[in-house]
């Protein structure tokens, strides 16, 4: 089933055109994730499909999805680290967007960060707080908000950078995970190649627009996909 569908789709800021001549459509259970240099559009991209950034030129269609039930996890960043919060407020906030008119948590929310936590494995970091975890407990409380939010689409920016690679290993595999068992269609940006064509079922790469858009075999035997591996 069809979730998000981009057409002619052009991002910029103010003359400066950053994402251009972009159509690509996104279904339920793919593992998306997008690669490319630093300023080829990627983040940009993300922002588009929530709404962040208004397309200059182009359409996205929600199809199967509307735009407020898309789970975001954004880059980290220093003021994430220091958040005056326990990891249980943390990860329940991430039902906010779902509750409408409601301005108190109810049962079903508080059940779903629940699972949600213990999905990721700190169902024990509850009381916790935020700001004295580890750099990998805290994207894991930060997926797991993120999952509040969703039932469908879980879209993350660099979800393992600065992780040591045993952590981010980890996580990967929770992701794919949470791609493999919910259904949830999964779009990242990474610079962790390796990773992205070990989970991933297609690989996005972009150099301001999409020029390679196929599976990760496809990838690897492309001369794009060889020229990013280091191989030519």
């Amino acid at each position: 089933m069809t979730l998000i569908e981009c057409e002619n789709l052009t991002l910029s800021y103010g003359n400066n055109v950053v994402v251009k001549d972009f159509s690509l459509k996104l279904c339920s259970g793919d593992y998306l994730c997008i690669l490319g240099e630093n300023g080829s559009g990627k983040s940009t991209l993300l922002q588009g499909l929530l709404g962040l950034k208004k397309p200059a030129r182009g359409n996205i269609s929600f199809v199967g999805l509307k735009q407020n039930e898309i789970g975001y996890l954004p880059q980290k960043t220093s003021i994430q680290k220091d958040f005056p919060a326990s990891v249980y407020e943390i990860v329940l906030s991430g039902c906010l967007g779902s509750m409408g008119v409601l301005s108190f948590y109810g049962k079903k929310q508080k059940n779903i960060a629940l699972n949600n936590m213990d999905l990721l494995g700190i169902g024990d970091l509850k009381k916790k707080s935020f700001k004295e975890l580890s750099g990998g407990q805290q994207q894991r409380v930060l997926l797991a908000r993120a999952l509040c939010a969703t039932k469908k689409m879980l879209i993350l920016d660099e979800p393992c950078a600065g992780l040591d690679p045993i952590v981010a290993k980890n996580l990967y595999q929770i992701i794919k995970k949470i791609n493999n068992d919910k259904n949830i269609t999964i779009v990242m940006v990474s610079h962790d190649i390796g990773s992205a064509i070990s989970h991933a079922n297609m690989i996005l790469h972009m150099q301001n627009k999409p020029i390679f858009f196929k599976t990760p075999k496809e990838y690897c035997e492309s001369l794009i996909g060889k020229r990013f591996l280091g191989g030519v």
